[in-house]
């Protein structure tokens, strides 16, 4: 049965995805002062990064439609699986859910359409995304893949560090002490996602022991790993990436490892140099 995976662009693919015919990403709007990007598959982030940097006013995020889900559902694929940024972070999921209703009204069920809320961003929307991925090679039911989908996800840590949570913060996702504590002392917050809820799971002094101590706690948390994909998102900085893989590695064995760079979405809130890791 053909299939499609489509994303919001908070779907951070890695560059040999972004020509599989199995996946797609629905962009949302950036806006930074007097400026709209669309976050497609043109954007820049060198660029971007260069326009917040030189701009006084916060960068924000506009969902997609419900009628951008909805024309992208009217494909050759039988089966399409929609996965979405967070629903306590963004209205992605409930734009979708929408498109998928208008669809399935215009339309009836001639497609098989499930939506799912990643509880999650970036990092942990492109694990859910490849082992859906996975579980459509192995001929399983559209159910099946759905059911062992949403199991996954509820069993998928994400975790974070960023030089900066003042992005977050200015946007409603975090309370004002957290960010500023973290700006004024250099105090680094770990955070993760508490089922889509953005939480504080400890702090360090300075990035470097900040992504220790993440590291540290993701491998305490899950458990066996041997079995799990290790997905990592940068925002421009491969290389602090790669250092946290390593660190990774050197305590944990994993069935694959994913690195990927930020497109907009993930780059307005996580920041230059920000890391997110699921497993």
């Amino acid at each position: 049965m053909e299939y499609r995976i489509i994303g919001d662009s908070c779907l951070d693919l890695p560059a040999e995805l972004k020509g599989d015919p199995h996946f797609r990403t629905i962009p949302l709007t950036l806006q930074v002062g007097e400026t709209e990007v669309i976050d497609d598959a043109a954007f820049d982030q060198a660029s971007f990064l260069r326009l917040v940097k030189e701009t006084d006013a916060c960068p924000k995020t506009a969902c997609p439609s419900p009628e951008s889900f909805k024309e992208a559902f009217d494909c050759d694929a039988d089966w399409i699986f929609v996965i979405t940024l967070s629903s306590h972070l963004s209205g992605s999921y409930n734009s979708a859910v929408l498109g998928k209703r208008i669809f399935e009204e215009e339309r009836g069920q001639e497609k098989r359409i499930a939506v799912i809320d990643s509880e999650s961003a970036s990092a942990g929307e492109l694990n859910i995304a490849l082992r859906i991925q996975d579980l459509c090679g192995q001929g399983l039911s559209f159910d099946e893949v759905v059911k062992q989908a949403e199991e996954y996800r509820d069993h998928l840590g994400t975790y974070f560090v960023l030089e900066s949570l003042d992005y977050l913060r200015k946007n409603g996702r975090l309370t004002g002490l957290k960010a500023f504590i973290a700006t004024t002392l250099n105090i680094k917050p770990v955070m993760a996602s508490d089922h889509g809820v953005i939480v504080k799971l400890d702090q360090e002094r300075g990035l470097n022991k900040a992504l220790s101590r993440m590291a540290k706690i993701a491998l305490e948390r899950g458990g066996d790993t041997s079995a799990k994909r290790l997905v990592i998102a940068h925002c421009n900085n491969r290389e602090r990436a790669e250092r946290v893989r390593d660190e990774l590695l050197a305590n944990a064995s994993f069935r694959d490892v994913v690195i990927t760079d930020t497109a907009g979405v993930a780059t307005v809130y996580a920041g230059d140099g920000g890391i997110i890791v699921t497993l």
